[in-house]
């Protein structure tokens, strides 16, 4: 699946990855291929994307994240 994490100031990440962890106002949740559409809003924490190369980390302060027709797109503070 495709992901973006965008900040006011930068990309910090435009690739495809196997599953994305995401610190949600409700609790921790995962996406992986295929997930449902939805929109949410993150809390402070550690977003976590695993891709072919390995696992990065992105920790934020919050934000909205949308998934959509295999996309996810984070909007992060």
């Amino acid at each position: 699946m495709k992901v973006e994490i965008l900040t006011p100031d930068a990309v910090l990440f435009d690739g495809e990855a196997r599953h994305v962890y995401l610190p949600g106002s409700d609790g921790a949740l995962g996406v992986l291929d295929r997930h449902a559409a939805m929109i949410t809003t993150l809390t402070k924490g550690t977003v976590k994307v695993d891709t072919a190369e390995g696992e990065q980390a992105f920790d934020l302060n919050g934000g909205t994240v949308e998934v959509l027709d295999n996309k996810v797109l984070i909007l992060a503070s």
